[in-house]
């Protein structure tokens, strides 16, 4: 099952994605929905709540009356952390059994408006963000809605910022414009990254990956990406295991592939291996491995790459204190530090991306580079040469 987050600012139209997804085939779990599904009439937790705030709250069908209960869980801080309490563990058993339900499927989007405020994201594959500037937005709520001015630009407010979203979210769908542009945007997504990354996800295979081409780091947020992944990995294995941002992508004003590489530390490569069907279930599928130090010796790892089709990841799986993660720690350093060495690698760089451009030559564009990184290796890590 690839899991999706969605979510948007009030008035961005986040419904209307959702719709649109759902149209596509993929099963939607609306986390409004679920709220007040766990308040309906004959709900456990509508009698925890009229035991702790009084029987006022419940209306007569039966039902929560949302004002009363509002009266008298917002009036201090003690009663607003007790109606969090029982809320809160009942919409997450709720949206588990939902999420149990459609174990089958082969997308499910979680719809929630707060997924951000909540710090939610790192739970999905793949989180979309419905994104309209904060003026439409309040023009939709005025006109739309009713809102009065002040009222809008409270709630907008009181929300996330959009760099705040920006950070964590993967995909951001531009809802500006016409439902018939947003219907064509979303569709595209669909065809060309949603649908291939839950097929890929299900055969527990690598998404294909175009030639070996540098790109401008201008304008690239390849470190704000990193750590969405980073912290979607360490939710789903544990924070106890180090992982690091390496390679170009990791060095500022540095050309690289569009390649994400992360380095994740265990103490052993039994512990790797443990890790393996676990690393396939949040999208990375992995081989047995190694790194070349140089002079015909090679040093065992674990190898994996993403199943996502739209984010090129490679994720290199080492014991703490291998040769192959002191270096790539290392060598990072020294880029970042170093103009004069970042400057000559980056002229490697342009020259064998050129001699192995193409389909299919991203790994002897690698294998190239060795000579260079024995080198680099006898600078960095001269221990590992005794």
């Amino acid at each position: 099952m690839l899991k999706i987050g969605l979510t948007g600012g009030i008035g961005a139209g986040k419904s209307t994605v959702s719709e649109i997804l759902a149209a596509h085939g993929a099963v939607i779990v609306d986390a409004d929905k679920i709220a007040r599904e766990v308040v309906a009439p004959g709900e456990p937790l509508l009698a925890l709540l009229a035991q702790r705030f009084g029987e006022d709250i419940v209306a007569a069908d039966g039902g929560l009356d949302r004002a009363q209960l509002a009266a008298a869980a917002f009036v201090d801080e003690e009663s607003t952390a007790a109606l969090n309490a029982l809320m809160h563990p009942a919409i997450r058993d709720r949206t588990t059994e939902h999420f149990a339900k459609h174990s089958d499927a082969e997308v499910v989007v979680h719809d929630v408006a707060l997924l951000v405020e909540n710090s939610m994201t790192s739970a999905y594959h793949l989180n979309l963000l419905v994104d309209v500037p904060a003026e439409l937005r309040l023009e939709r709520l005025m006109s739309a809605r009713g809102m009065a001015r002040d009222d809008a630009e409270a709630r907008i407010a009181r929300q996330a910022g959009d760099e705040e979203r920006y950070a964590v979210c993967d995909v951001i769908i531009d809802n500006a414009e016409s439902v018939r542009q947003t219907q064509d945007r979303v569709a595209r997504l669909v065809e060309d990254r949603i649908l291939p990354f839950a097929a890929n996800l299900e055969a527990q295979r690598r998404a294909e990956r175009g030639p070996a081409e540098l790109v401008d780091p201008v304008g690239q947020d390849w470190p704000i990406q990193a750590q969405r992944i980073i912290d979607k990995l360490h939710h789903g294995l544990g924070k106890q295991f180090r992982i690091d941002h390496i390679g170009s992508t990791a060095v500022p004003g540095l050309a690289a592939k569009d390649v994400i590489d992360l380095q994740l530390l265990v103490s052993d490569l039994d512990m790797a291996r443990e890790l393996a069907p676990r690393l396939a279930l949040l999208g990375y599928p992995g081989h047995d491995g190694s790194d070349n130090l140089g002079e015909g010796r090679l040093e065992s790892k674990r190898f994996h790459a993403n199943t996502d089709p739209g984010r090129a990841v490679n994720l290199h799986v080492r014991t703490e204190a291998s040769v192959g993660a002191v270096f790539a720690r290392e060598f990072v350093q020294l880029l970042r530090s170093d103009d004069c060495e970042r400057e000559r690698y980056a002229q490697l760089k342009r020259t064998l991306a050129n001699d192995h451009a193409g389909e299919g030559q991203s790994e002897s564009y690698a294998e190239a580079k060795e000579p260079y990184f024995l080198t680099m290796r006898r600078r960095l890590v001269p221990g590992s040469f005794d």
